[in-house]
């Protein structure tokens, strides 16, 4: 009997270690899984995190580049409004010059639409009949070089217009 208790004790440790060793395998399975799925967790945050790093590394280039060319379009720009004020006070100039101008000629039409009128009328310097010994070519009028016939008067006319 005592060697039947004996065997029976040990087919009962014998099924205990069995079990045991088949919850440890189990265990250690699940804790293999688990580790492994950890661990691909961990190199895939770790690939995020390069890339992330990467990403703010190129963003913050993009910045100074950013930085530099806005500064650039800044010096362009006062650069460009310099040149506009300079144009600016040359155009005031010339208008000024030109309203100058304009006033001249129409003073100079003035003098000389009078002097034409009063010289229409005048007779001192009249020949009154034409010498004999007058060249050929002063048969005919002087209508100036001006096209069709015109005048000093027409041609301050044109200029006024312009």
């Amino acid at each position: 009997k005592m060697i039947k208790d004996l065997i029976s004790a040990l087919m009962q440790e014998a099924t205990s270690e069995t079990e045991h060793k088949g919850w440890c395998d189990a265990e250690l399975a699940t804790n293999k899984v688990t580790r492994e799925s950890k661990t691909a967790g961990v190199e895939e945050l770790t690939a995020q995190r390069d890339e992330q790093t990467t990403l703010i590394a190129q963003l913050t280039q993009d910045i100074e580049d950013l930085v530099k060319a806005v500064a650039e379009l800044d010096a362009a720009m006062a650069e460009a409004t310099a040149d506009r004020e300079e144009a600016k006070v040359r155009n005031a100039a010339t208008i000024e010059d030109a309203k100058a101008a304009q006033t001249a000629v129409e003073n100079a039409m003035a003098v000389l639409k009078d002097f034409y009128a009063k010289s229409a009328q005048a007779t001192a310097l009249v020949q009154q009949t034409p010498a004999e010994d007058a060249p050929e070519t002063f048969d005919k009028p002087y209508t100036g070089m001006l096209p069709e016939g015109g005048s000093v008067v027409d041609f301050l006319e044109v200029i006024l217009t312009d």
